[in-house]
């Protein structure tokens, strides 16, 4: 695993809007209404895929050099970076619904004092797993 990854993208620009592929990774695509946009999706898109790519164990492609792309009238190569460690704590730290099951009379009490409960749950489990200390 690396904590950065470079690749090129391809920017095809349309009447309806921009959209961004990269050669070295076959079904990595994205879209956009403006660079700025572009840029950020694909920096995106880039991150989630090279996540996918680790987690499955598979083989990390080398990126084309720029020079190499062949480009058509309305389209662009762009360089585009992604920081990996930012990458995957964003994914480790989203929040997954649960579930769950508490008697009505717990609820009740619960409610009237205002009580948060995924805080609770998330500092219970916490304690439960030796995560924090008392």
């Amino acid at each position: 695993m690396k904590d950065k990854y470079v690749y090129p993208a391809l920017f095809s620009y349309d009447e309806d809007g921009i959209s961004i592929e990269f050669p070295d990774l076959p079904g990595c695509f994205s879209c956009a209404d403006t660079d700025e946009e572009a840029l950020y999706m694909a920096e995106d898109v880039l991150g989630l895929w090279m996540v996918e790519l680790e987690e499955d164990n598979e083989e990390i492609p080398v990126p084309t050099n720029l020079k190499d792309i062949e480009v058509g009238d309305n389209q662009k190569t762009v360089l585009v970076s992604v920081w990996m460690p930012t990458v995957r704590k964003a994914i480790n730290n989203k929040s997954v619904k649960k579930t769950l099951t508490i008697p009505q009379w717990l609820d009740i009490m619960a409610r009237e004092k205002d009580i948060n409960f995924s805080y609770i749950l998330q500092e219970g489990l916490k304690k439960e797993l030796n995560l924090i200390n008392e």
